[in-house]
């Protein structure tokens, strides 16, 4: 049994869920400590079934006994203990997906996560739900949300121009491109993802920068390259960068302590 796994939604889905993805401890002896997690612009649904998981963030450390749990964007490094007997199961969001429930106001809530009833989720989930089930339900409803909101709103828009400028484009220029003002396009992107967009695209940048080290052959490509190639200034601004998330050096980045995304 794989303890990290990921899988994917129905493309219609894709719009608004990245990924399912699974740090499974259901039939481990031992507590697994100390495995990181990188911020990559996206909020988590977390689905904890067993004993507990315990996890650091940049401002608190939380006690995660069976239930389900929202985690907000975070923006440094997050590490994560998980008991014996433990299964986490999450559900990965873009960043513009809880703009499609406005009555959510997140403008305050980063690197924290909150434990919810099933109740309050616009889609019924169990806590010992199957990753079929599971699947099933999720592309269920954002299908049909899908459906019935064709046209992208503001937050998603901002979003895509910013992946398709390659992370390359100011907040400025956003707004000309939308013809709205700088602070109606800040205050919505942040009422729904807790970050500025100014640091939405620092993250998606740094994220890049990392795959990119850990995918490549870093004999061939320098640091120096990788930084450039990521429209860093140069060498010491990407290490300062990445030092600012990871409180280490690309030169020390180890990839085995992190659960990072399979390549597609």
């Amino acid at each position: 049994m794989n303890l990290y796994s990921e899988y994917y939604v129905s493309k219609k889905s894709e719009r608004f869920v990245n990924k399912i993805w699974c740090l499974d401890n259901s039939f481990g002896e031992s507590l697994i400590e100390n495995k990181l997690v990188l911020p990559n612009g996206c909020f988590n649904l977390a689905i904890i079934s067993g004993n507990a998981i315990e996890v650091h963030t940049s401002k608190s450390k939380y006690e995660m006994s069976e239930g389900i749990y929202f985690c907000s964007q975070m923006t440094n490094k997050v590490l994560v203990n998980i008991q014996p007997k433990t299964k986490v199961t999450i559900i990965q969001f873009h960043a513009w997906t809880l703009s499609m429930f406005p009555k959510y106001d997140l403008s305050n809530f980063t690197d924290s996560i909150i434990k919810i009833d099933s109740i309050e989720l616009p889609f019924k989930i169990e806590i010992q739900s199957d990753i079929e089930t599971l699947l099933y339900t999720v592309n269920l409803y954002f299908e049909a949300l899908a459906d019935s909101n064709p046209k992208k709103n503001i937050v998603e828009n901002i979003c895509e121009i910013i992946q398709k400028e390659k992370e390359e484009i100011s907040v400025s220029q956003i707004g000309q491109l939308l013809k709205l003002s700088q602070r109606l396009l800040q205050i919505k992107f942040k009422t729904a993802t807790g970050i500025t967009i100014k640091k939405y695209i620092q993250i998606l940048k740094f994220r890049k920068s990392v795959d990119q080290m850990v995918n490549a052959d870093l004999e061939k490509m320098s640091l120096t390259e990788i930084a450039l190639y990521n429209k860093y200034f140069d060498q010491s601004h990407f290490i300062k960068k990445f030092k600012d998330v990871t409180k280490t050096t690309p030169k020390t980045f180890n990839p085995d302590l992190y659960f990072l995304s399979k390549k597609r």
